[in-house]
């Protein structure tokens, strides 16, 4: 072996190990995101922003490949080849990531694997996987089969997995969980059976349930009266599959449900049908609701609101607020005061949007029975697949602008189970026009497009990420894209081998800022060529 590539390998081993021993403190996850990303978001705001500036508008244009690998299961092991929708943690120069049945520990200085982490065999749904949470040099992620496990994040060995739900009530895991405190919180996903959705909160220690919040009430609950029975609620769904965003200073877990059952099929369930495709605010210690905002209230299209709920800081009116704002997969843009859920701002930010009759006093969208699933089918846009999906949107606090990856649909949505009780999927809806879609950059205030950019080709619902350096990096297929966050002007653009599938993020590593893209089963590292001194 060459002396030197072995003396080079050994100190890359040695620095790995170091930080391994160093592990996640609290503190980190309260901070914004600069020599680590140590949570699904980066921090727990939901912004994606990044206030750092090394990559910046004015060198973006040498942005160039720092490593590319691969990461895929052996050949016959538990996982097959899927996309990575993951947004991989970095900790301490350790990059940590999922897809289906697997996790890996990669050197971020050199996309080099230290360890791989295979789940066994099972009959899960292997859809995707979003990633891991970490508390000290633990990790924790959801298995197909709706296992939460624990791995030593120095070694990849188990530590205990525990079960969430029961697969064989088509329950899917692939939330990431969230750290908050000694919280492990815990989403699950899954609606074809009218299974009841829920959050949990576990102990990082054992892995038993601290708390369980039901998206849905029961007799004699608050919101029990949004249902026409017990029976109907308990069966309601709402899964929580998105990680939400968390206030310290008030102490909220805010998040996302998804849509109510049966789906597309509303006879069974007259009424608003709270909780599900609601905005909820958690107490993380207590697992109590403390308020909630609806979306789509008795929604019949499969629009989940599990879409990111950004917080922020802003001003209303000329006076300071603590603001959420969520751009729904319904085609509408929301503004509420996170410490009351009270609505300021509801505004459409697709044009093709045409089912719902108005805006009620509360916010929400009012909807339009004409426009309820049919034997005949009616023409509805968004389609199922929303005017915006679960992809990362971002907040630049230096714009003051939202930004979202959009699309237009239309679908022709039929009834298919017209029995007075029907079950899981009631309809389903057929795609019959729209546009590749649009990045759009929302004005918080007015819910007004201050720009958008309309993509020629592929599919508008992308991940975002921006950077106090006067960037936004998105992609569109396999172009990944730099734009200028405050006109749209593209700046830079790079080729991929695949269609970017998870979150990108940046950070700084022994003085030097990267840009991280996963795309297909591959991460691309990037970071600028500096001058010559």
């Amino acid at each position: 072996m060459n002396t030197r590539l072995f003396f080079l390998s050994a100190s890359l081993t040695a620095l790995a190990g170091a930080a391994f021993g160093q592990g996640l403190t609290p503190s980190t996850l309260l901070k914004q995101p600069i020599d680590n990303w140590p949570t699904y978001n980066g921090d727990y705001s939901g912004r994606r922003f990044s206030p750092l500036a090394q990559i910046n508008s004015s060198n973006v244009n040498t942005l160039s490949l720092a490593w590319a690998s691969r990461f895929a299961p052996a050949a016959g092991s538990a996982g097959a080849t899927v996309p990575i929708k993951a947004t991989p943690l970095m900790v301490n120069g350790i990059l940590y990531f999922t897809s289906p049945n697997n996790v890996w520990a990669v050197d971020a200085r050199t996309g080099r694997e230290l360890w791989h982490y295979e789940y066994p065999p099972n009959t899960g749904s292997t859809i995707g996987n979003r990633g891991v949470g970490m508390y000290g040099n633990w990790l924790f992620f959801e298995s197909p089969d709706s296992h939460l496990v624990s791995l030593d994040a120095r070694t990849g060995k188990q530590r205990w997995k525990v079960q969430i739900a029961d697969p064989k009530l088509d329950y899917t895991s692939t939330v990431a969980p969230v750290v908050i405190g000694n919280h492990i919180l815990v989403g699950i996903g899954g609606d074809h059976l009218d299974n009841p959705g829920f959050l949990e909160s576990r102990d990082p220690e054992t892995g038993a349930v601290q708390w369980k919040w039901w998206t849905t009430p029961r007799k004699g609950e608050p919101g029990i009266e949004t249902w026409p029975d017990e029976y109907a609620s308990a069966h309601g769904t709402g899964q929580t599959w998105i990680p939400g965003t968390y206030d310290p200073q008030q102490n909220l877990y805010i998040l996302g449900t998804g849509n109510p059952n049966p789906v597309m099929a509303e006879k069974s369930r007259k009424g608003d049908n709270l909780y599900t495709c609601s905005i909820v605010a958690i107490n993380p210690d207590t697992g109590k609701l403390v308020w909630y905002f609806q979306p789509s209230p008795h929604d019949t299209h499969d629009w989940d609101a599990v879409q990111t709920p950004i917080q922020f800081d802003g001003v209303i009116d000329g006076k300071p607020r603590k603001l959420i704002a969520q751009a729904s997969r319904n085609g509408y843009f929301f503004v509420l005061d996170r410490t009351t859920g009270k609505n300021i701002l509801t505004k459409p930010f697709i044009e093709t949007l045409n089912w719902a009759k108005g805006i009620d006093a509360q916010g929400r969208p009012i909807p339009d029975p004409a426009k309820y699933p049919t034997t005949d089918g009616v023409l509805v846009s968004p389609s199922s697949n929303g005017a915006t999906n679960w992809p990362a949107p971002s907040f630049d606090p230096d714009t003051g602008l939202f930004y979202v990856g959009t699309s237009r649909p239309y679908a022709m949505y039929y009834l298919t189970d017209t029995d007075e009780h029907p079950e899981g999927w009631g309809g389903r809806d057929t795609g019959v026009g729209g546009d590749p879609g649009a990045l759009l950059a929302i004005d918080y205030k007015t819910g007004n497009i201050v720009w958008r950019h309309e993509w020629p080709s592929g599919n508008g619902v992308t991940h975002i990420l921006t950077t106090a350096g006067k960037l936004l990096f998105t992609a569109n297929g396999t172009n990944l894209i730099a734009f200028d966050p405050a006109n749209g002007k593209i700046l830079w653009h790079a080729g991929l081998m695949a269609a970017m599938s998870a979150g990108p993020i940046t950070y700084l590593l022994d003085g030097k800022q990267y840009l991280l893209v996963a795309a297909g089963d591959g991460l691309y590292s990037f970071t600028v060529n500096q001058p010559a001194k």
